[in-house]
């Protein structure tokens, strides 16, 4: 489209040369970077001059372009946006935020999807289109409770800090606030009260900003993405399965790092882990130390190298028993634990049994694994501290210092199941609320096995576990995936699905080698029909060439890294297998 030139003639001719030159530039760059891969994709211009096609894209789109009930898009803003450099700050929530990846220029595209129900919130998006265009977009997922724009600028997860973010390799990207702004000073499971705003955080507001996404890409060069790629880390890999499952034609790889795919389960047992820590069961800095050295002490050495990090986490959590770090009567102290203490890591270690199925029949979520408990907190980085136990005991309501976990699963049970803000916790009881609890389930879980129609789409599917993960059980995840394999057989599974595990790694990324490039894995995968085969998981340095400090191959499930000899901190040094 070419409307709404009028409104650059006012930008200065300078301005307007040097996107045009920045054009060609980047295309020229993505073509070098590209020189060792055969057929290289197609490179499009966003118009012979990329600031008057930039201002053209403010056109609505109506709602009938969109796959789902819904009112129509309109645009907010479509702005030209200079490159800008690579940044590394000093500290961030998690590893990755750290990293600002150097950008082209391009145009960022604003925009807000109007609801049906007058008093829902609309849903914001950001498409950022790039002045070469490779003809394929990737879509972020969110975090949390969502309630923030994702602006699909950073890195994707678990990327590589040395590789450019897909912005900078020619891809669309595209990002969303799910359809809910959190406010300052509120809850963030408020918005729940509406019941479009909750379904468009459980699954439709990605569908809909992904049918948005596609007809900017046409009206901008022409033609819409040949291959469209989900990349989600926590609530966004249960986004990115939700996709698979919901609207199997729509993605063509999805990457689902750490996913809360029993989202319903892992909101319960959030809350019993708030209430299995109050008073004297809290487990201070001294008494998750403690639990952190005897799982080393116990598992360190399992596999052939004391590394401090617990390369078999499976067999570990077997070894392992919490019941020898218990006081001997009538002692006590930071050198061991009180009884309410011991039953409180045992109650986190144990599996969590709803009184009725839910969603897809499962009734179970898995206990928590070990390793990695005294890494240390900071936002969603960390072990115990960070989710878990937090800085203070549990209190009523949470406060901010407390565990994630005991946040995010108070406040769901309060504002989502029993939909009062104000209800007491303690004395919440699933078959109070079961029409409720199953209504949420069959809205939020993302655990239907039935993949066959993303198989038959030709979608490829690769899940991530971290194996020092407290925001979410891995063991969750492993189930799901073993779900999938009974219901369409492993070998069917192995055609377009793979999970890994990385043992020692925390919710985001932190406390062992993590990094990797799994969107060049997908869309080898994807494109070239390259199935994965030897992935290396990297630790690197925040400083720029950002050199590796560790890796480790990263094992297919239910394999693991053995140690067979040499550095410690080279992946061959380590072999996968059972």
């Amino acid at each position: 489209m070419r409307n709404g030139a009028d409104k650059v003639k006012s930008l200065p001719l300078t301005f307007r040369t040097t996107a045009t030159a920045a054009t060609t530039a980047a295309a020229a760059a993505l073509l070098a970077g590209c020189a060792s891969v055969s057929a290289p994709p197609l490179l499009t211009p966003l118009g012979a001059d990329p600031a008057v096609e930039c201002a053209a894209q403010i056109s609505p789109v109506p709602a009938f372009a969109i796959g789902l009930p819904s009112g129509g898009a309109s645009i907010d803003s479509a702005t030209l946006v200079a490159a800008s450099a690579l940044a590394v700050a000093d500290r961030g929530p998690t590893p990755a935020s750290r990293i600002t990846p150097a950008l082209p220029a391009f145009c960022k595209v604003l925009g807000r999807i109007a609801p049906i129900d007058p008093k829902a919130p609309p849903i914001l998006f950001q498409v950022n289109l790039p002045l070469a265009w490779n003809g394929r977009s990737v879509q972020y997922g969110g975090g949390g409770f969502n309630g923030v724009l994702n602006n699909a600028l950073t890195l994707v997860p678990a990327g590589r800090f040395d590789q450019p973010a897909p912005l900078a390799q020619g891809y669309i990207t595209v990002g969303t606030d799910s359809g809910h702004q959190t406010k300052p000073g509120e809850a963030p499971q408020a918005f729940a009260a509406n019941d479009e705003a909750f379904a468009n955080f459980a699954h439709a507001a990605y569908k809909k900003v992904r049918d948005v996404s596609v007809v900017l890409a046409k009206r901008a060069y022409g033609r819409v993405p040949e291959k469209l790629y989900f990349m989600g880390s926590s609530e966004g890999g249960r986004e990115g399965l939700t996709m698979a499952q919901r609207y199997p034609a729509d993605f063509d790889g999805i990457f689902s790092r750490v996913p809360v795919i029993n989202w319903t389960g892992l909101m319960h047992v959030s809350n019993r882990a708030g209430l299995a820590t109050m008073g004297e069961a809290w487990l201070g800095q001294a008494q998750v130390e403690l639990v952190h050295n005897a799982v080393l002490t116990t598992c360190d050495a399992a596999d052939g190298s004391a590394d401090n990090l617990v390369a078999n986490p499976v067999g570990c959590k077997a070894a392992f028993d919490v019941r020898n770090l218990q006081c001997v009567a009538g002692t006590s102290g930071d050198h061991c634990l009180n009884p309410a203490q011991v039953r409180a890591v045992q109650t986190h270690h144990s599996h969590w049994d709803a009184p009725f199925p839910l969603a897809n029949g499962v009734s179970r979520y898995p206990g928590w694994g070990v390793s990695g408990e005294a890494a240390a907190p900071f936002g969603p980085s960390g072990g115990y501290r960070a989710w878990w136990t937090g800085l203070s005991a549990p209190t009523l309501p949470a406060k901010p210092d407390n565990g994630i976990a005991w946040f995010f699963g108070s406040g769901a049970i309060q504002h989502i199941f029993a939909r009062d803000p104000n209800f007491d916790v303690r004395r919440y009881r699933p078959e109070d609320f079961a029409d409720r609890v199953r209504q949420v389930s069959a809205l939020m879980d993302s655990t239907n096995p039935d993949l066959s129609a993303f198989h038959a789409r030709g979608g490829k599917l690769v899940v991530l576990e971290y194996m020092a993960d407290y925001a979410q059980s891995p063991y969750a995840g492993i189930g799901y995936f073993e779900s999938v394999q009974a219901r369409l057989g492993a070998e069917t599974t192995a055609r377009f699905a793979r999970l890994y595990t990385a043992p020692g790694v925390d919710h985001v990324g932190g406390g062992a080698p993590a990094n990797i490039d799994m969107l060049g894995v997908l869309s080898d995968w994807v494109e070239r029909g390259q199935a994965p085969a030897k992935l290396q998981v990297l630790e690197q340095e925040f400083k720029p060439p950002f050199a590796t400090t560790r890796a480790l191959p990263l094992c297919e499930w239910p394999q693991w890294p053995h140690y067979k000899g040499g550095a410690p901190n080279l992946a061959s040094s380590f072999e996968c297998a059972r």
